[in-house]
C-alpha cells in the first residue's frame, strides 16, 4: 500500500510524541514526589513541635537534666525542618511542575491530532504544524522545572507497565453516550444502516 504522506516526516513527529508523553508523565510524577515529601516534613514538623512543646513543660515541672538536653535537641530539629521548609518551597515545586504538565498535556494532545490529521495534509501544512508544535516545547522546555531520574522511572514504569496513556475499547465506551459507543455496536438508523 503506498502512503500518501512523507513516513520519515510521520516518525519525527510519533518520535515527537513521545517524548511529549514521557516529559509530561515525569512533570506529573515530580509534582507527586513534591507533595509527599511536603507531607512528610508538615508532619514530622507538627510531631517535633508538639515534642518540643512536652518536653518544655516536662522540664518546667520535673526539673530533670536528660529532659532539659532531650528538648533542646528535638527543638534543633524542629527548627532544621522549619529552615529547610522555608529555604525549599515545596509546595511551589509541586506547583510548578502541575502547570509544566498541564502545559506539555495540551502540546502533547497536539501532536496527537496532527498524527491522526497526518494522511488528510499536505506535507508543507505538516511541515509547518510540526515547526509551531516544536516552538511551542522548546518554550515550555526552557521555563519548565527540572526533574531527575527517579520521577523519569516512575513515568517510565507507569507508561510501560502500568500503561497510563491507554485504554480498552470499554473503558472509553463507558464515557461516551450510546451513539457513540463501539462496544456493542452502534445503533441502527431509520435509513437501515
Amino acid at each position: 500500500m503506498q502512503l500518501d504522506y512523507d513516513i520519515t516526516l510521520e516518525d519525527q513527529i510519533r518520535e515527537c510524541f513521545g517524548r511529549v508523553v514521557y516529559t509530561h508523565k515525569t512533570h506529573e510524577r515530580m509534582a507527586d514526589n513534591c507533595t509527599k515529601k511536603l507531607n512528610r516534613f508538615k508532619v514530622g514538623q507538627i510531631v517535633l513541635t508538639a515534642a518540643t512543646s512536652t518536653g518544655a513543660v516536662g522540664v518546667v515541672v520535673t526539673n530533670e537534666t536528660w529532659l532539659e538536653v532531650a528538648t533542646v535537641l528535638v527543638s534543633f530539629l524542629t527548627l532544621f525542618v522549619t529552615t529547610y521548609l522555608k529555604n525549599f518551597d515545596l509546595g511551589a515545586t509541586a506547583q510548578k511542575h502541575r502547570d509544566a504538565a498541564a502545559k506539555l498535556w495540551n502540546v502533547r494532545e497536539c501532536y496527537l491530532s496532527l498524527l491522526t490529521d497526518l494522511p488528510a495534509l499536505d506535507r508543507q501544512a505538516a511541515v509547518e504544524r510540526r515547526d509551531e508544535l516544536q516552538t511551542m516545547l522548546a518554550a515550555l522546555y526552557q521555563s519548565a522545572p527540572q526533574t531527575d531520574g527517579k520521577a523519569y522511572v516512575e513515568a517510565q514504569k507507569r507508561l510501560q507497565k502500568m500503561e497510563d496513556m491507554t485504554f480498552s475499547a470499554d473503558e472509553i465506551d463507558c464515557f461516551l453516550p450510546l451513539s457513540l459507543k463501539r462496544s456493542g455496536g452502534r445503533p441502527k438508523t431509520d435509513e437501515g444502516t
